[in-house]
C-alpha cells in the first residue's frame, strides 16, 4: 500500500469520526487491490503486512467499513460475500457460472440507481443487478452455462 492510499483511507475515516487503525488500513488494502474478494481473500492478503490478524477480526472489520460506506458487499448465489472499495455509482456485477470470476458492469443508463420501478412507495437509491454467465475462458475450456429456464 502507497503512503498516499494511506493517508486517503485515514482521511476517509477522520471525516467519520473513525480511529485509523492497522488491521482497517490493511484490510481496506487488501480489498482495493483484490475486488471482489471474500473475508478469507482479504486474511491472507492482510497477513502479508500483519501477520497476527485473525478471520474474525477481518469479519468486524469488513462489517464495520461496509456500514461506513467505506466498502460494498456483494453476495452472489451460491457464494460467501465479497467486498469492493467501488462504492457510489451504483455499477452492476456478471458472475461466471464456471469459474465464479466477477466483473463489473457499469450503470446502463449511467446514473443511479439505473432501474426504476414500476411502481413503489421508497425512494429507491440502488438497483442491484447481477448478470450470470460463461466467462471467455470458461467457454473456450467447454464448461456449459446454466440450464435455461423453464417456460
Amino acid at each position: 500500500m502507497t503512503s498516499q492510499d494511506t493517508a486517503g483511507w485515514a482521511g476517509q475515516l477522520h471525516a467519520q469520526d473513525r480511529r485509523v487503525t492497522r488491521q482497517r488500513l490493511a484490510v481496506l488494502a487488501a480489498v482495493e487491490q483484490s475486488p471482489h474478494a471474500t473475508a478469507e481473500a482479504v486474511l491472507a492478503a492482510a497477513r502479508s503486512e500483519l501477520p497476527q490478524l485473525t478471520l474474525q477480526s477481518v469479519y468486524v472489520v469488513l462489517s464495520d467499513l461496509t456500514t461506513w460506506g467505506m466498502l460494498r458487499r456483494i453476495e452472489p448465489p451460491n457464494s460467501p460475500a465479497r467486498y469492493e472499495t467501488r462504492i457510489g455509482d451504483n455499477h452492476h456485477h456478471a458472475v461466471c457460472t464456471g469459474c465464479g470470476r466477477i466483473e463489473d458492469v457499469d450503470c446502463a443508463v449511467g446514473h443511479a440507481p439505473c432501474l426504476t420501478p414500476s411502481s413503489s412507495t421508497m425512494t429507491i437509491r440502488i438497483a442491484d443487478v447481477l448478470y450470470q454467465g460463461v466467462c471467455t475462458d470458461c467457454a473456450d475450456a467447454g464448461v456449459a452455462s446454466l440450464p435455461a429456464p423453464l417456460p
